[in-house]
């Protein structure tokens, strides 16, 4: 009676929250919603469905066909319903989203993609479960709850990978009320892995028959309840977490988006005053060259001049003075004269000449013949 009334609720509670949350994970993906949250989803959606369709195969079995909750095949049923069931509980593992450390067993999740770690876990527990199927079956001496062995290191270490990864994502979101659930939920696991685990004739000599099997119903009821409420809780507060974290970085980005129209408009007012800058300085340019094209050079200067724009490049003072055969001082002298005349000073004065000179063509003044 009490496995007929598990296997019941179990199947239409599980089979109505899968259909719910395969809508859900229907309507994210139609959303865009982040693509590893929504994996979650589905990942949870299809855990949840394989223990209702497990229970439902079970029902059928035992309460349709009569068979007894005891028979291999049902238990060989049980410990594959079971396996898959791990199987997709931990490929939902890294979609519990925190700011913490993932866990060892997320992080071996992440170093494959879905389909190569699916193969691993199909062909590891394959070969395991074909040892064990071939040791036990038809072997009367080894108790039925023998091929349990199998999913039980599976259980325990799925039951601590999610008490760590939902505490972590419960704490992220200020929410560690939900510790005392999620530990619950772990104790309830353990509970139950340890009711498949131990044969059920040897425990009859220490318990009530109808006290072990209510224990079993309770604990596998209860911890798929709590299980579908603390994903539902999960999900929801991912859900209103997302849509707070999509305002955040919609307020960022209009942060970054004014930060970079402050720093382009600094830029172009920076721009401007160079350009302003420019067009003073080519004014005032404008200004000189204006003020020395009404400057009257004499004779000699303007021959200066001259000698200047075809040997000041690469020949000294001293070598254009004994080109134009004056002197040096005398050469000098009119140097002095015309940089006083244009206003020319410092070090690069003969460098401002020879290009005064060559710009306004005082070459026209010369009469020499250039020999080179």
């Amino acid at each position: 009676m009490f496995t007929t009334i598990e296997y019941t609720v179990t199947a239409i509670v599980c089979l109505i929250s899968a259909v719910v949350i395969q809508r859900i994970f229907s309507k994210e993906k139609l959303r865009r919603a982040d693509q590893k949250a929504i994996e979650g989803i589905k990942w949870f959606g299809l855990a949840i469905f394989v223990w209702g369709l497990g229970a439902l195969i079970n029902l059928i079995l035992v309460t349709g066909l009569q068979w007894s909750s005891t028979n291999k095949i049902l238990i060989y049923l049980g410990v594959l319903v079971s396996l898959a069931n791990s199987l997709f509980i931990i490929l939902s593992l890294p979609s519990i989203e925190h700011q913490k450390k993932p866990g060892i067993l997320v992080r071996l999740v992440e170093r494959f993609s879905t389909d190569e770690f699916v193969g691993v876990y199909c062909g590891v527990l394959g070969m395991i479960t074909f040892v064990f199927i071939a040791s036990s079956y038809g072997n009367t001496e080894i108790s039925n709850n023998f091929i349990w062995l199998i999913d039980i290191p599976i259980s325990i270490l799925v039951a601590i990978s999610l008490l760590f990864e939902l505490n972590k994502a419960f704490v992220g979101r200020q929410m560690k009320f939900m510790y005392l659930p999620t530990f619950v939920l772990f104790i309830l696991i353990v509970i139950a892995v340890s009711h498949r685990m131990i044969p059920q004739d040897k425990v009859l000599q220490f318990i009530d028959q109808e006290f072990w099997s209510v224990l079993g119903s309770i604990t596998a009821i209860s911890f798929k309840f709590l299980f579908i409420l603390l994903f539902s809780i999960l999900l929801y507060s991912w859900k209103f977490l997302s849509e707070k974290e999509q305002q955040q970085n919609l307020a960022e980005e209009l942060e970054n988006q004014n930060a970079e129209l402050k720093r382009i408009n600094e830029q172009y007012v920076l721009a401007n005053e160079s350009h302003l800058d420019t067009i003073k300085s080519l004014k005032k340019n404008l200004q000189v060259l204006q003020e020395t094209s009404k400057i009257e050079f004499s004779e000699r200067q303007r021959e200066v001049l001259g000698y200047l724009a075809h040997y000041g490049d690469h020949k000294s003072y001293t070598e254009i003075a004994q080109e134009m055969h004056i002197s040096t001082d005398g050469f000098q002298t009119h140097i002095h004269q015309i940089k006083k005349l244009l206003n020319v000073s410092g070090s690069g004065g003969k460098e401002q000449l020879v290009t005064f000179a060559k710009s306004n063509n005082f070459l026209k003044y010369t009469s020499f013949r250039d020999n080179a």
